[in-house]
Formats: structure tokens, C-alpha cells, sequence
């Protein structure tokens, strides 16, 4: 196709997008009002699946299918990220240089709240569907915390506790968690990803079905790919295209 075409296509297609997008709009109800239908059924539907925070139950059992959307736009960045940025055959990792000093204080405050913000990301995890949270909340203060030995410390520490080829099969597996949630549903004769397990005690976390493993399949897939992630973007500090540097660290691994 000529670009003359390319560029008439692209604009009758934008021109009927923005067709349906005015109709749509034309639609809704007015701005600051006290009619909100599809606010006060999402509340209904929450309670009903004796699910406590209404975002957690739109997010895993109303709408439970575009969070899968959402989550494998990440799982695919991470994927891509990966692939783009591995070592190839003509570079090697040098030795990194020796890191600068960082303050005893800096390093007393970052070591004693790794744990603090670590055990702050799980509990956001835990307790999405019960309050303001959830697994991609969570999951991304999982990953800071990981990452504040790096700021207190230095990179090497931070390799130590991030072995990267673990979190990359905890990303997959979190995503495959998710799919395999919603065949489950199917296979018990329901809808794919529809809430069919008990729905438990309200505001317990045992309470909203399929709402809990999703949420937590969510919060590991995103912890796990921010950190995989970081470390790819990280990891090219320390690695140099061509065989000239020949002061590769013996026995180590690509992080």
C-alpha cells in the first residue's frame, strides 16, 4: 500500500473512531451528578459476591477479563525487554567498578526498611480485596523494596538476593496462574473467569471467590516483572559490546 493510501485508511478509521467516541459520550449522564448507574450496580454486585472493596471486585470478577488484558501488556514488556536487552555473542561483562561509599546512616535507614516496605507491599497484596489496594499496588512496592538494597548498598548486593532467572519464571507462572483460574471456571461449567469458588466470610481474607487468586496472581506477576524488568536496564551498566575488554568476571552469571 502507498503512503497516499496508508494515510487516507488511517484517517477514515480515526474518523469513525471518533464518530462512536462523540455518540458514546453523548450518552452519559451529566458531570457531578447524583444519578451514577453503573457506580451504585458495581457496589451491588461487590457486596453480593461478598467482596469488600469494589475496585478489587471490578477489577478480578466484573471486568476480571481486561485486568488479564492489563496484566499481559506487562507480562509482553517484560518479554520483550528481555529479549531486546540479553547478551548477545559479541559483548561481555566487564568488572564493575568499585561503588562509592555510600553514608553508614543511608545505609543503616535503607537495610532496616527493606523489610518494613517488603512485608507493607505483601500486606497491600493480601488485603486487596478487603481495602484500598491490591496486586498491582502491592506488587510494585514489592519490587521497590528489593530494589532499596541497591540504594542503600550496591548493585553487587543487590544480585545477591535477585536471581533474575527466578523472577522471570515467577512472572510466567503468575500469568499463567490468571489464565488457568479462568479455565478452571470454564471447566466447572461456567463462564472463563467467572467467580465460581465459595464466596467465604465477608470481609475476611478468605472472602470473594476467585477474587483472592487473581488478585494474588496480579501482585506476583507485576512484583516479579518490575523486577526482571530493572534488572535488565540495570544489568547494562556492566555490560560493553566487543571482545576487546577481555576482564570478564570469572564464573559470573548473567544477572
Amino acid at each position: 500500500m502507498s503512503r497516499r493510501g496508508r494515510a487516507g485508511l488511517f484517517v477514515a478509521s480515526a474518523a469513525v473512531v471518533a464518530a462512536l467516541f462523540v455518540l458514546a459520550c453523548l450518552d452519559l449522564p451529566p458531570f457531578g451528578g447524583d444519578d451514577h448507574p453503573y457506580g451504585d450496580r458495581s457496589v451491588r454486585a461487590a457486596l453480593r459476591r461478598h467482596t469488600a472493596n469494589t475496585v478489587a471486585s471490578v477489577n478480578f470478577d466484573q471486568r476480571s477479563l481486561d485486568t488479564l488484558g492489563e496484566q499481559t501488556i506487562l507480562f509482553s514488556a517484560v518479554l520483550g525487554t528481555s529479549v531486546l536487552l540479553r547478551r548477545t555473542a559479541g559483548e561481555r561483562r566487564r568488572t564493575a567498578p568499585e561503588p562509592a561509599q555510600v553514608p553508614a546512616d543511608i545505609r543503616r535507614f535503607g537495610l532496616m526498611l527493606l523489610p518494613v516496605t517488603l512485608l507493607v507491599g505483601l500486606y497491600i497484596v493480601a488485603h486487596g480485596p478487603l481495602s484500598p489496594g491490591g496486586g498491582f499496588q502491592g506488587g510494585i512496592v514489592v519490587a521497590t523494596a528489593l530494589h532499596l538494597l541497591y540504594i542503600a548498598d550496591d548493585y553487587r548486593a543487590l544480585e545477591r538476593i535477585r536471581p533474575v532467572g527466578l523472577y522471570e519464571v515467577g512472572d510466567a507462572a503468575a500469568e499463567a496462574a490468571y489464565v488457568i483460574t479462568g479455565l478452571a471456571a470454564v471447566l466447572a461449567g461456567s463462564a472463563f473467569l467467572a467467580n465460581v469458588l465459595p464466596l467465604g466470610t465477608f470481609n475476611t481474607l478468605s472472602s470473594g471467590g476467585t477474587v483472592t487468586l487473581l488478585n494474588a496472581a496480579v501482585g506476583m506477576e507485576v512484583a516479579c516483572g518490575v523486577v526482571v524488568l530493572l534488572a535488565r536496564f540495570l544489568d547494562q551498566a556492566v555490560v560493553i559490546a566487543g571482545p576487546a575488554h577481555a576482564e570478564e568476571r570469572p564464573g559470573k552469571e548473567d544477572a
